[in-house]
């Protein structure tokens, strides 16, 4: 999943980037609330989490904006206040859920999933399908034709980047900059090493190949 992490507080930000990219997750960072809503209104995520007190613009003032010019994907709010009527400013704010500081890390995941699972249609969508290829975005469980698919987080992010383009090619730059959140070229194979080896497990039994890769301009992904 794509996540936006608008968080000011350095150690926190770096604690929940981590254990959500661990998980396979793809995390966009803001460290103030103006970067924030840049982000939330230009980019595709398919979940917001934000962090109330924010320099800048603060999390609820972002969060009725991003409301307001029509994002709906579910948001959580982070925060150190826990009184109730603060809660509610969050909620009346567009929040769907409400996290107090400190929190644990499995909380913020659990939240997160039942968000997701009860998101309405238009909103979040927790599965994708390519053909014979489904991915649950909760489970983290891939399947082609029914049977399982077992990958690494990486290959997971280059499948689901794949999938979601479904198509369309995307290029190596965008891959790079999407699943490792290199914003330059690391002089490395390591998007061609990890689409082999996506490649080699999609394709397990002698199934048709269902990645086209077209030099010079990137990879694409299509239904047989």
């Amino acid at each position: 999943m794509r996540i936006l992490l608008a968080e000011d507080h350095h150690e926190t930000a770096q604690l929940v980037e981590r254990g959500l990219a661990e998980i396979g997750h793809s995390v966009t960072t803001a460290s103030d609330g103006g970067a924030a809503l840049h982000l939330g209104q230009n980019e595709p995520f398919d979940l917001i989490i934000l962090d109330r007190m924010m320099p800048g613009i603060d999390g609820l003032t972002v969060l009725r904006r991003l409301r307001a010019s029509g994002v709906n994907q579910p948001a959580i709010l982070l925060t150190a206040l826990g009184q109730i009527e603060d809660r509610v400013q969050g909620l009346d704010a567009g929040a769907d859920d409400y996290l107090t500081k400190p929190f644990a890390m499995s909380e913020l995941i659990a939240r997160m999933n039942a968000l997701l699972r009860r998101s309405a249609p238009g909103q979040a969508s927790t599965r994708l399908v390519v053909g014979p290829v489904e991915m649950d975005l909760l489970s983290r469980e891939v399947t082609r034709d029914g049977l399982p698919v077992m990958l690494q987080p990486k290959e997971f992010r280059l499948l689901e980047e794949l999938m979601r383009g479904a198509g369309e090619f995307i290029t190596r730059t965008m891959l790079l900059e999407r699943v490792w959140n290199f914003h330059f070229d690391p002089q490395t194979k390591i998007v061609e090493t990890h689409m082999s080896r996506l490649r080699t497990k999609l394709n397990e039994g002698g199934l048709e190949d269902l990645i086209e890769t077209r030099r010079g301009v990137g990879y694409r992904m299509h239904a047989p």
